[in-house]
């Protein structure tokens, strides 16, 4: 009897499996369908080849019955998306891409390119890796240019690569993500040092956020704050860009409450700094007034350098580069000049810089970044790539950004420009007043929406040194299809740029590992394919993934 049950068993899961194509043909078919208002046919975007591990889970649901789920999963490997390059040497990229973009051109469709490989890619973190210096940089970008051609493409130019220069690896990876978590790490600092200056626990927040990290160790170099970034394709966000003083336009720096730009050099000094300056003075009343008044001038200012930069920066408004560039981040804005020029001049390629995300930076905080990265040449930036944040506010944030890039081609200072911490009356009433009414004289974008169908996570306050909520955070969903009919004259696409279904990377969110916290598992390395959480995200889609067909008159 049990062995006639088995047999049965086997034969209904063989039968599934060789029938799956044909059970899921028509789902796919009728969600196609459905999308051809917004995405396939209007759009015309190309769908790469899945990966193999999403086959094999889609034929694995559906061995165990779970026809609903494999059909949701494999209508979501077969919707278009960005095909991912980075690491390629420059023969093997040529051949890819000219595959890819020979592939599309037949079908007829527009491929996504999402070049990924700057040299000091994601500050050494998950994501690590990229080319070996300008020179290899430049030879890889040539290879790229060789493979696409003349054919029509688009690109999403180094996600992370302006968000995150190699000057904010080491300075403020940490603390600008966790700047509203560690406020009782804040406090517990306060009670420690009850002899300090008030405002000394917020100058050594930062580096309270760095002593979890301990591989790289804290330091200047870009390679440092591995734990506290996981960008690009595996989405590295790391800082919630929103000043806790709703006044301070520019919230690259958690440190806007800091003394010092570099966090990490100037722990406990820093703090006593002031004081020694002032020791020779004669009277101990007199040190207060003096140490107290030299603090806050740092926050109050909009931009978050020192005033002695902004004369030689006048034009770019260096809002959140460190005092000094580094020669990294000098560097990093020659490859990116360079990729803007060499992808431009093939003449159908559409060109998009990385701008972040709402939650990250500043409108006055990154536009001076795409200004020095050659946002004037190339196509446009691009939004949210590998994030959460929903439609509405990147949307609103584009709007910002393009508003105040044609305020600054006009001569204005990017410092004068809206943001998104204001009032939407109040930024309404800028734009009215300096901002051009003809879209076609502005920078489009395009958005990422392949995982913000339920918005970014908001893991439960002081869970854990470091929530990581761009790492592989639980419970999100696929967003909106991709489409150019977008309704926004300035919102060119809407895009599954992050590959959904591949992991962040591991989210130790602060821990020794090897688990990760939340989820009480080993999570994937980044770019591996994540089971759990594709099977998330095609059960909180929104809006969700038809999975039966409609007949007509039924």
């Amino acid at each position: 009897m049990r062995k006639r049950r088995k047999i049965l068993t086997v034969s209904t899961a063989v039968v599934a499996a060789a029938t799956l194509p044909l059970l899921i043909s028509p789902v796919v078919s009728a969600a196609a369908r459905e999308d051809d208002d917004d995405s396939s046919r209007i759009a015309r975007l190309y769908a790469p080849p899945p990966d193999r591990d999403s086959f094999r889970q889609v034929a694995r649901l559906a061995w165990r019955g779970d026809f609903r789920d494999s059909a949701g999963l494999l209508a979501m490997v077969r919707t278009p998306q960005a095909v991912w390059y980075g690491d390629e040497t420059p023969e093997q990229i040529e051949r890819l891409v000219r595959r890819t973009t020979r592939s599309a051109d037949v079908q007829g469709k527009l491929p996504v390119l999402a070049l990924y490989n700057i040299p000091g890619r994601d500050c050494g973190s998950y994501s690590s890796g990229g080319a070996d210096g300008l020179a290899a940089y430049e030879a890889w970008i040539d290879a790229v240019a060789e493979g696409i051609g003349g054919r029509k493409v688009l690109i999403v130019l180094e996600p992370d690569s302006l968000a995150l220069l190699p000057s904010d690896c080491a300075d403020e990876s940490n603390a600008d993500q966790t700047a509203v978590e560690e406020q009782p790490a804040e406090e517990q600092l306060a009670g420690e040092q009850q002899t300090a200056i008030e405002q000394q626990p917020a100058a050594e927040a930062p580096p309270t956020d760095l002593p979890p990290l301990p591989d790289p160790g804290a330091s200047t170099a870009p390679p440092a704050a591995s734990d506290a970034q996981g960008t690009g394709q595996d989405t590295a966000q790391p800082p919630d860009a929103q000043s806790p003083d709703p006044r301070l336009p520019d919230p690259r720096l958690p440190a806007s409450e800091s003394p010092a730009p570099k966090p990490a050099e100037a722990q406990e000094p820093s703090g006593l700094q002031p004081s020694a300056s002032q020791s020779p003075a004669p009277e101990p009343s007199a040190e207060q007034p003096s140490t107290l008044p030299e603090l806050p001038p740092l926050p109050t200012p909009d931009p978050m350098t020192p005033d002695p930069m902004t004369p030689d920066l006048e034009d770019v408004g260096d809002l959140d580069t460190p005092v000094v560039e580094d020669q990294e981040t000098a560097a990093r804005y020659s490859e990116i000049n360079y990729a803007v020029d060499s992808l431009t001049a093939l003449g159908n390629t559409s060109v998009y810089l990385d701008a972040g995300h709402a939650g990250w930076h500043s409108v006055r905080s990154i536009v001076p970044r795409l200004i020095k990265a050659g946002i004037d040449r190339a196509t446009g930036f691009a939004l949210n790539v590998s994030h959460y944040q929903t439609d509405p506010d990147s949307a609103w944030y584009g709007r910002l950004i393009s508003s105040c890039l044609a305020y600054a081609d006009e001569g204005g200072d990017p410092e004068d420009c809206a943001d998104q911490s204001w009032s939407r009356r109040h930024a309404r009433r800028w734009l009215h007043a300096h901002v051009p009414d003809d879209p076609g004289r502005m920078k489009h974008f395009v958005t990422d929406t392949s995982r913000n169908g339920q918005g970014p996570w908001a893991p439960r306050a002081g869970a854990h040194a470091d929530t990581q909520s761009w790492c592989n955070p639980p419970a999100r969903g696929l967003g909106r299809r991709p489409t150019t009919r977008t309704g926004d004259a300035l919102l060119d696409a809407a895009l599954w740029v992050k590959t959904p279904g591949e992991s962040d990377g591991r989210c130790l969110r602060g821990t020794d590992g090897p688990l990760d916290p939340v989820r009480g598992t080993v999570n994937p390395d980044a770019g591996e394919w994540f089971p759990e959480q594709a099977l998330e995200l095609v059960r909180y889609a929104e809006p969700s993934v038809k999975v039966f067909r409609r007949f007509p008159g039924r």
